[in-house]
């Protein structure tokens, strides 16, 4: 092998076997620490709505496993199976203000929940700050109005109806 190609070799780029890419002509790059928030410097709230979205997502989840598991356990196993649901079962089980609850509950988590994560897909592939605007109104004025539909289907329930 040449000098000339043992001295081009040992001045490349990238992990070469005992060659270092930093000497004392050429120092590595120092890493600052991170800056500090003095008083001056304003919390940022959007970091706080996320911080905030981020730990609803987990902890809705968690609950929302529970709430399906136990819904799906109940409907398909415990009370009959699919056969037994009609009117008259949904009208026996919204009569008691446990299910009124447990349904509410389900709703709600659920459609924010989704809400959410939609939120944050289209915070992601939105690259237009008027194409995110306009998903986001469109996703929240779905998600309320389907929130107070089945808040209202929920609570105005008349077994009576037929």
């Amino acid at each position: 092998m040449s000098t000339e190609t043992s001295s081009a070799a040992s001045s490349a780029i990238g992990p070469v076997e005992g060659a270092s890419l930093y000497d004392v002509d050429n120092p590595a790059p120092v890493i600052e620490p991170p800056r500090q928030r003095t008083k001056k410097t304003k919390k940022n709230p959007q970091r706080n709505f996320e911080l905030a979205a981020w730990l609803f997502m987990r902890l809705s989840g968690v609950v929302l496993v529970v709430l399906v598991l136990g819904h799906l356990l109940i409907q398909l196993f415990l009370d009959g199976g699919v056969q037994k649901i009609g009117f008259a079962f949904v009208a026996g089980r919204w009569a008691s203000p446990f299910w009124q609850g447990w349904d509410l509950l389900m709703l709600w988590l659920a459609m924010l929940h989704g809400g959410n994560g939609l939120r944050t897909v289209i915070n992601d592939y939105a690259e237009r700050p008027a194409t995110r605007m306009w998903l986001k109104g469109l996703l929240w004025a779905a998600t309320i109005f389907t929130v107070l539909l089945g808040t209202l289907v929920i609570f105005t329930f008349d077994p009576n109806i037929r």
